[in-house]
């Protein structure tokens, strides 16, 4: 099989946020970085696969030049083919404008290397959550899509993808080509070896540019919600307590 994966480098989730002074971008003076969760599991899942089926992982992103770290991360853990499209303005691309360059470059990377039979989203990145980009790249590319994944059977020319809903499971019969979102949960990815670290830092990682317009949804302003501070008090200990827990529970009105 040839699987196509496609990452985000995100902050780190758990990070404090900060937000720049004209609210349209993340300070990132102090984050650290990693590949979106969802995505993760989108490489593990496609190492799997071609554990078992045979084939290679090519694993894409679109980013700055730092983002050539998440790709030798996926090269520690079983990728086998690295491709960056770089943005070097400082600023995310609007998922339009995002998913037309992934597209144009999986035409590129298809016309030199041949047709991918499965392309691998995470369901969601995990900064901005939008669910748009494995969309709009499935439909630029005719090719059909599910989100929501939590496992993938190869049956011969076809595939086998399953998601929860409530109350059961679907599972949806694609034939391929098909893109995928993958959705956190569907495997616990594995932790890189020595080998697979020293190995990475030998990986050839093509770097390319796409010329594609920017696309017309536009960032209004990001919005960091106050901290919600709690604060515990230590009424008492023993017998003396019960006054207070009782005026507690008279000033809550339980009474």
């Amino acid at each position: 099989m040839r699987i196509l994966v496609c990452v985000k480098r995100v902050p780190a989730p758990g990070s404090r946020i900060n937000v720049t002074e004209d609210g349209l971008s993340v300070d990132t003076a102090h984050l650290g970085f990693t590949t979106s969760p969802h995505e993760e599991c989108a490489l593990e899942e496609a190492a799997q696969l071609i554990e078992e089926h045979g084939g290679s992982v090519c694993v894409l992103t679109v980013g700055p030049a730092e983002a050539e770290e998440q790709l030798r991360y996926a090269a520690s853990v079983g990728g086998t083919d690295f491709s960056l499209v770089l943005n070097d303005t400082g600023q995310d691309w609007d998922p339009q404008q995002t998913a037309a360059s992934i597209g144009e470059a999986v035409h590129q990377l298809e016309a030199e290397t041949g047709i991918f039979d499965l392309i691998l989203f995470g369901n969601e990145s995990a900064d901005a959550g939008g669910y748009q980009v494995g969309v709009r790249v499935a439909v630029a590319l005719n090719r059909p899509i599910v989100n929501g994944i939590k496992g993938i059977e190869v049956e011969g020319e076809s595939l086998a993808a399953s998601r929860e809903v409530d109350g059961g499971i679907e599972v949806y019969s694609l034939p391929t080509p098909a893109v995928l979102g993958i959705k956190e949960g569907i495997n616990l990815p594995r932790y890189p070896t020595m080998k697979g670290r020293l190995a990475s830092k030998k990986a050839e990682i093509q770097t390319t540019e796409t010329k594609v317009p920017a696309g017309t949804q536009r960032l209004v302003r990001l919005h960091r919600p106050e901290e919600k501070v709690t604060e515990t008090e230590v009424l008492g200990d023993g017998p003396e307590a019960a006054t207070k827990i009782v005026d507690l529970l008279d000033e809550l009105g339980v009474l």
